[in-house]
């Protein structure tokens, strides 16, 4: 909504209306856009190239946990305390 006050297609007015949302808020948000317009949009934002959390063990616990379950799941199919029809 920010982005289409600064493009200057619409009044102010008429994006109130189409968004149901007073005036004053679209005019504070566009305040807003255009004081970190370039923090949001220019290079260095968004997401951060490295994830925060290690890829790598998250798979290798996947991947234990999915070997895990299907040794119990034999397991118990072998007991038969879990039909095979699963």
């Amino acid at each position: 909504m920010a982005l289409a006050t600064v493009k200057g297609d619409r009044t102010i007015a008429q994006l109130a209306e189409h968004f149901d949302v007073h005036p004053n808020q679209i005019t504070t948000w566009k305040s807003q856009l255009e004081a970190s317009a370039s923090e949001i949009f220019g290079p260095g934002g968004g997401t951060p190239a490295t994830p925060a959390v290690d890829v790598k063990s998250l798979h290798a616990k996947i991947g234990e946990l999915t070997l895990e379950n299907d040794f119990l799941e034999g397991a118990l199919t072998k007991a038969g305390l879990l039909s095979a029809k699963r």
